[in-house]
C-alpha cells in the first residue's frame, strides 16, 4: 500500500447528497488508499440571511439540530466520533426516512456510543459561532455560494461530487480517480447535467 491520503468532507447529517458523497467516499476506501475525516456543516446557518424558496427556508428551519449535536458530539469526544455518529443517524435520515427529531437522534447518539444528553444541542445556538467557522473553512477555497458535500484533498478542494446512487466498489474508486484528475487540472471550474433522476440513497 502506498501513503494514505486524508480527505477532508464536509457535511450537514440532512444533506442527502452529502450523504450519498459520505457513502461514496468510504466505498472508496476500500479500493483506494484514502481515509476519509468528517467535520460538520449547517446548510440552515449558511442559508441564514440569503434569499431561498419559501419551502427550502422551512425545510431549513425545522433542521438546526443534527449540525449543532454532530459539533456538540465532536467537541465531547473528539473528531473519530462524526463517523460512527454520522453513519448511525444518516442511515436513519436517508435510509429509514426518520423524521428529525430529538427521538431520531438519541437513538443514532446510542448506537455510536454517545450519551443521549448531548441531543440537547439541538435547541441551542451556543456552538453556532463554530459551526460557521467550519462553514467558513469548507468554503473559502471554493466559493461561498456552494455547499456540501465540500471536499478537501492535497491542497485542492470542490463542491461534489454530486452522484446518485452510491457508486460501490471499484466504480467507486474509478470515480475517485477521474474526480481527482478534473479537480487538480489547472483553472478547471464546472462539470454540470441535469439531474434527471431522483435521489436514491
Amino acid at each position: 500500500m502506498g501513503r494514505v491520503k486524508t480527505v477532508d468532507l464536509w457535511f450537514d447529517p440532512v444533506c442527502p447528497w452529502a450523504w450519498i458523497a459520505s457513502r461514496w467516499l468510504l466505498e472508496v476506501e476500500g479500493v483506494r488508499d484514502v481515509r476519509t475525516r468528517f467535520h460538520v456543516f449547517s446548510l440552515s446557518l449558511h442559508n441564514e440571511g440569503r434569499e431561498v424558496d419559501d419551502w427550502y427556508r422551512g425545510w431549513l428551519d425545522e433542521r438546526w439540530g443534527p449540525a449543532r449535536v454532530a459539533l456538540a458530539a465532536e467537541r465531547a469526544h473528539g473528531n473519530e466520533v462524526l463517523r460512527d455518529f454520522y453513519t448511525a443517524l444518516g442511515t436513519r435520515l436517508h435510509r429509514d426516512k426518520a423524521p428529525v427529531d430529538r427521538e431520531t437522534i438519541v437513538a443514532a447518539l446510542g448506537e455510536a456510543g454517545l450519551p443521549a444528553s448531548l441531543a440537547d444541542a439541538a435547541g441551542s445556538a451556543d456552538l453556532d459561532d463554530d459551526l460557521r467557522a467550519g462553514n467558513r473553512a469548507a468554503l473559502d477555497p471554493i466559493g461561498e455560494d456552494l455547499g456540501v458535500p465540500a471536499i478537501h484533498v492535497d491542497g485542492t478542494a470542490f463542491f461534489g461530487p454530486v452522484v446518485s446512487p452510491v457508486p460501490r466498489g471499484e466504480a467507486a474508486g474509478r470515480l475517485w480517480d477521474g474526480v481527482l484528475l478534473v479537480t487538480g487540472t489547472e483553472g478547471f471550474a464546472e462539470l454540470k447535467r441535469g439531474r434527471g433522476r431522483p435521489v436514491t440513497t
